[in-house]
Parts: structure tokens; sequence; C-alpha cells
């Protein structure tokens, strides 16, 4: 079949020989609304999937998407992954059948996923994604490898897990995993330029140990354990690389410092040039490439986000007169976004299309709808106003000029001033002696206090706004403190635990020391309302929060690589260091269970607990190894007890982890905080909160203060359109600050400035669909 036939028949039914879906016909079929939804949700979230456009691909697609099908995909990721859990070698072993019978449904769960997928793009398309074949190849060689390794159990062989390395890879491949392939993107578009720095980096490693083997090599120097002194060329490299990372400084300094200060000028050379001035060459390199890449990404993003907007567009169209411009009604505005959204209120929606349709005309042109997405993506916190219930229950009571008084006090500035002051007096005395008597009451008078607070403001504002389940802190006003059901939560635990830890200890015979900790570290929690309620450290906070869904990409981006390292490490060193309980008296202890490890800095410094034996402490060691220090220790006892060799996994590992992913991950921090910091709100955002103060639908700014997660209470009122005007200020807005609801959503923010407002990317397909950026299927 040829391409042009393709295309036709993925034209949808009721579409134009223009290519316009219904050919501007105002009348809408439910296909209709389903494709144009499908678009505007591929927008929102930066799908970058070429689907079919056909109703049965379409019916197929959205049950692609569905939150269980994804669910249940992460779910056999997780299970696949925990596998190693149990086998060989195993935290808790279970039979090789069972394993391999977990692992052949994980297996089975993947193939009908992929299968589903591509059952709504076009198969063409299907096989020129990399991603595609790359789970395919990974799915053929697991089951290869599992025929394999259950052939070679069953004669009593011995056999290797090869495949396990390739797990974590389908967490990179699958389609939802776009924003860890953007990660991985940022390392692999790094590469050359950091390869350049790292080529002129060992240069001045090699040629630095070849000047300290004829500077130190034969002066008869020791090391403290009696070795020869610098005489060993790749020893010198591997220990002047580890200087680099500053683990063995000043130890492999001080013979020859001792032996001559004039020497300690070549190793402060060394680290100046090496550790300051190349590492930062490293950060800085990652840093610029790092920005240009995703710059070019974001652009791409943003070109596809419109484009299926464009599409979605093109859909709903319809002409209000003859040879004008298509348009879009709000009856059929308001429908796609319930199918997109479903969860938003009816206010919500109204006062979006109030920005969209800023001229009260009924209608929106294609500019104003490809808005909507981004519209979407802003936060906008939704509060109700409500009498308290003591107000309705007894009005003369609760409106009596003491109650009044008592609200007063409890909104003013000074309560929270006090309040402050208490939790710092409260800090102290935390610190102080537990056994001391008068310290030990005090906690009750400390809760007495946090209670009568809660009391206080439960009694002054609304409980359900108090305890919504929106929010974690409720922010109320700035003239009170920050009283929030975490606070409340705090407060009530310690309570229970301190009762129960006084319960036990007047028995006498018992008494729980995991109580008493729950309740220490209850108090020491308290402390963060302190640091809440300083304006610089809040906007700190704020910008760490709302970077956070940012930053756990490249958190599945280092369990993906420890995962890979672990699985390698464990096939490399399992069984050659082991670990003995404190109250063993085996001899073997002593130097972890390998007589290669006697009188080593490992065995010494009981380090017999860091090995490869399972994937939990495997995982430990890994962590140990990126924070660098002591990391030449650990490595040369695995070198002890296999080869001279095991240095290069370590090293491999340094250069991944340390040097190219926590560099990518710095860099990306430091560009999402800068615009976190220092950038203001959007056009769209000004637009909003434009829209609301002239709808007089506003929170007064002096009236809700940001917290530490900057969200107050949604509380979505079911008003429909002809709602009277005059009811509207009972239900107000606030546009949440900067948040963004998706990571994309942010990377755009990021770049903003340079995108230009009118590029549709309407020409790249002429079938009405769109084409995959190109990096898309990296």
């Amino acid at each position: 079949m040829s391409e042009a036939a393709e295309r036709s028949e993925n034209i949808p039914a009721g579409k134009g020989k223009e290519g316009i879906p219904n050919g501007g016909n105002p009348e809408k079929s439910k296909e209709d609304f389903d494709l144009a939804s499908i678009y505007v949700s591929d927008a929102q979230y930066n799908r970058n999937i070429y689907f079919d456009t056909s109703p049965e691909a379409v019916r197929l697609y959205l049950r692609y998407n569905h939150w269980l099908a994804k669910v249940l995909l992460y779910f056999f990721i997780l299970v696949d992954l925990s596998l190693a859990l149990f086998e060989e070698p195993a935290v808790l072993p279970l039979p090789i059948w069972a394993t391999m019978l977990v692992e052949l449904l994980c297996l089975l769960v993947f193939t009908i996923r992929l299968a589903h997928y591509a059952k709504v793009i076009p198969r063409d398309k299907f096989w020129k994604d990399p991603k595609n074949i790359c789970i395919i190849v990974i799915l053929l060689l697991t089951l290869v490898d599992m025929i394999i390794y259950g052939a070679l159990k069953a004669t009593n062989c011995y056999g290797v897990r090869w495949s396990r390395v390739l797990r974590p890879l389908l967490l990179v491949n699958v389609t939802e995993g776009r924003q860890l392939r953007r990660a991985f993107r940022s390392i692999r578009n790094a590469l050359p330029q950091i390869f350049y720095v790292f080529l002129l980096f060992m240069f001045s490693l090699l040629m630095f140990s070849l000047m300290a083997l004829k500077l130190l090599g034969k002066r008869g120097l020791k090391t403290i354990d009696g070795a020869p002194y610098f005489t060993n060329y790749l020893e010198i490299v591997f220990d002047l690389y580890v200087l680099v990372t500053t683990a063995n400084s000043p130890d492999v300094m001080m013979p020859a410092y001792n032996s001559s200060f004039v020497f300690a000028i070549f190793f402060i050379l060394y680290i100046l040039i090496n550790t300051y001035i190349f590492m930062s060459v490293f950060l800085a390199v990652v840093y610029n490439n790092y920005k240009k890449y995703l710059k070019e990404e974001v652009r791409q993003l943003v070109r596809a986000k419109r484009h299926k907007m464009a599409r979605a567009f093109a859909v709903l169209q319809e002409h209000r007169e003859e040879g004008g411009q298509p348009v879009v009604s709000q009856a059929n505005w308001n429908q796609m976004v319930r199918l997109v959204q479903p969860d938003i209120s009816n206010a919500h929606r109204e006062l979006l299309w109030s920005v969209a349709d800023d001229k009260n005309q009924g209608y929106i042109g294609k500019v104003a709808f490809v808005q909507l997405v981004d519209l979407l993506n802003i936060e906008v916190i939704t509060l109700k106003s409500r009498p308290h219930p003591l107000q309705s229950a007894c009005p003369a009571l609760y409106l009596s000029a003491p109650s009044r008084l008592l609200c007063r006090l409890v909104q003013h500035r000074a309560f929270v001033i006090v309040y402050d002051l208490i939790i710092l007096v409260n800090a102290v005395f935390i610190g102080l002696d537990e056994e001391n008597p008068m310290v030990s009451n005090s906690e009750w008078v400390f809760l007495a206090l946090y209670l009568l607070e809660i009391l206080l403001k439960l009694y002054v504002f609304e409980p359900k706004a108090f305890f919504s389940r929106h929010s974690f802190w409720n922010c109320l006003s700035t003239a009170q403190i920050i009283s929030t059901r975490f606070d409340t939560i705090i407060v009530v635990s310690a309570l229970i635990a301190t009762i129960i830890n006084s319960a036990m200890k007047s028995t006498g015979g018992y008494t729980s020391r995991q109580i008493l900790d729950i309740v220490f570290i209850l108090r020491v929690l308290r402390l963060i309302r302190v640091v809440d309620s300083i304006k610089r450290f809040r906007a700190i906070i704020n910008t760490l929060i709302r970077i956070g869904p940012a930053i756990l990409t490249f958190g599945q981006l280092i369990i993906v690589v420890y995962y890979i390292f672990a699985m390698v490490g464990m096939e490399l060193f399992k069984g050659k260091v082991k670990f003995f309980e404190e109250d063993s008296t085996d001899p073997d202890k002593a130097f972890c269970g390998n007589t290669d490890l006697k009188g080593t800095a490992f065995a010494q410094l009981n380090y017999c607990k860091n090995n490869f034996n399972n994937v939990v402490s495997s995982f430990i060691l890994l962590v140990e190894l990126t924070v660098v220090n002591q990391w030449h220790v650990l490595s040369s006892g695995f070198v002890a007890v296999t080869h001279v060799s095991a240095r290069i996994f370590f090293i491999l590992f340094h250069i991944m982890v340390v040097i190219i992913i926590i560099n990518i991950f710095v860099a990306f921090v430091l560009e999402a905080f800068f615009v976190e910091y220092s950038v203001d709100k959007s056009d769209l955002q000004t637009s909003l909160e434009r829209k609301i103060e002239e709808l007089e639908l506003a929170v007064e700014q002096e009236k809700l203060e940001d917290n530490l997660v900057n969200a107050m209470e949604t509380i979505d009122n079911d008003q429909g359109a002809g709602q009277p005007v005059d009811n509207r200020p009972a239900l107000m807005f606030k546009i949440a600050s900067k948040r963004y609801r998706t990571v994309d959503a942010l990377l755009q923010r990021m770049f903003e400035a340079d995108l230009d407002p009118e590029d549709f990317a309407e020409n790249d397909d002429p079938d009405g669909n769109f084409a995959n950026p190109t990096f898309s299927s990296a």
C-alpha cells in the first residue's frame, strides 16, 4: 500500500477533502471530541506519539493512556527489578522456578503492552522507533538467557544471569519514560565535549604521575604500612586519581611531606590544577552543553505541543460566517475540557474560558485555543468561603465582643511570634538531659501549649479549611502562624507517643527505646515551622519543592545506573567478602572471611559489610562510592581478593556517576533554581490573574501567605455557567505562584523568552497528524 493510501485511510470519518475534520461542520461526533481530547492531553503532558487517527485506533489509544494501564506497567517493572532480591546472590532466596515464572509473567505483560502500542501507531512508525526495537531486543535476550541459565542449572553447571543488566533499560524505553530518556540524552550530548576535557585531564594526571615517580620513587620513602612509596607508575596514577577526589588527602602526601616540606608544593600544584581547575571545567562544559541541547529539545517540545493543539482546533473548528476565520464555540470547548480534565470545576472552567474569550464573543480563534494547554498547566487555587459552624450554631456567642477580640488576637502577627519563641525554647529543652525531671516534665507543658494553639485556630478558622484533604500545609493569613495538618499530626502523635512512653516507664519493667526515639524525632520536626516562618528560607524551600519532580527524574537515572553496576558487581565480586555479626567468635571475622584481606585497610576499618553479596548491600556500597570518601579503600579491598584490573570497575563507576551524572544533575538544578528563584510569572499567568481581579474573584494577597508547598485548599464548587454574578464572590481564586503540573511545563518556562509564540509547526505532516520530534525516539 502506498504512503498516500495509508494517509487516506488514517483520516477519520467525516474528514473533508481539505484535511479538516468535518469540513468545518459545527455538529461534532463523539469520535471528534475523543480525538481532540487526545491531542490536547498529549500536548499537556508532551506525549510525542504518532498515533493512527482512525476511530478504532483512537479508542485503543485512550485505553493505552488510561492511568490503570500505566500503574500496572510500572508495577510489573518494579516487580521485574525486585527479582534481584530473590535471585542468587539473594537477600531472601527463592527457588529458581519461582523467580523464572514471575519474570515470564513480567515479560508477557511487557509484550502485551508493546503489542497494544503497535496497534495505535502506523506500522512503519513502530519499526522505525529505536525504543521499540530496544524493548523487543531486551525481551528476546532475556528469554534466551532464561532458557540457557535454566538448562545450565538443571545440569548443575555454573551459569550467569547476564540479562539482568538489561532490566532497568525497560524503564528507560517505555513510552512513559520520556523524562528519563531526556536525562540520558543529556549525558550523550555532553559526552563529546567531556571527552576532550577528560583527555586533557588524563594527560595532566599521567604527566604528574611521571614527575612523582622521578621525584619521589628513588628516595626510599615508605608508606605508613611499610610499603614502598611511589615506586610503581600505575599505582601512582591510581593514587593521584584518587587525590583528585580528595578521598586520600592528606594520607598520600604525608610520606613526602614528612621527608621535606618542599614536596608539599608538588601536591598543592597538582590539587590546584586537577581538582579545582579541571573538575570545575567539567562542570562548566556539562552545564554549557546541557543548556544548549536542552533549549533545542524544549523548542521542539513546544512546537510539537502547539502542533497538537492546532490539530485539536482543526477537529473542533467551525465557520461562523462565509469566508470567515475558523473558530471553536464555547459549547465544544467546554465538552472537550471536561474530557481532558474531568476533575476541573465548572467555576474554574468558566474562569479559563473568560481568559481565552476576553472579548466575550462566545467563540475563540486558533491562537487563543492553542493557549489552553498552558492555562491547564497553571496551578489555580480555588477558595470557597464558609461560615464557621459555631457562627451558625450560636451566632450571638461567636460574634460577641470577647469572641471577636479572641479571633483578632489569634490572627495577629504577635501570635505567630509567640509560638515561634515557644518552639525555639522547646528546641533548647530537647537538647538538655532527658533524665532531669524538670526537663522531662516540661514536655507536657509544651504539648499543652501546642494543643491550645490548635484549639484556638479551630475556634477562629473554619474546620474544613483547616483540615483540607487538598493541602498538606494550610495557608490562612500572615497574622497567624501557619497552622497545618502537619502541625496537628506532629503534636497529636507526640502526645500519644509521650503518653505511651510514660506509661511504660511507670511500670518499671519495660521501657521502649523505639517509642522514645519517635518522641524525640517528633519534637525536632516542630522546628520546621520556625524555618517556614522566615520568608527567605521559605522562598528557597519553595523553590526546592517546585523542582522536586524534575529532580526525581535524575533519581530514576541514578537507580538505572546503580542497578546495572550492582548486577555486574555481584557477578564479579559475590562471596569474595563476608560479613560476620558483632557477637561472632569466628576467627575469619578479622579479615572478612578472606585471607587475602589480612592486614589490609579494608579489613582493619571493618568494611566487611560493604560487599556485593546481594543487591541491597551492593546499592549501599555504590552510594558510599558516590560520596567518594574512602572509595579507594573500598576498591582496594576488592582488588586484594580478585585482581588489580578490578579497579577499572570502580573507576568507570566514578567517571559515570560522579563526574558525568552528578555534574548534569547540578547543571539542571542550577538552571531550574535560577528560573524558579528569579523569573516572574508568565504572560498567561498574568492574564489569568488580571481576569480574576477583573471579575472581583481574587483572594487578597495579604490574606494568603505562601508556605512550604504554596498550596491552599482546593474546594471545587460546582457552579454552572448560568450562576448569578452576585454569588460568585463566595468562590475566589488565586494563582499558585510558579508551580508547574508537569516537568515539561517547567522546562518550557526555563526558555520561554526564546520561543516564538506563532510557531505552530503545522507544515510537518499534511495528513492531519503530527510528526515525532527528532529527540522522541532516543
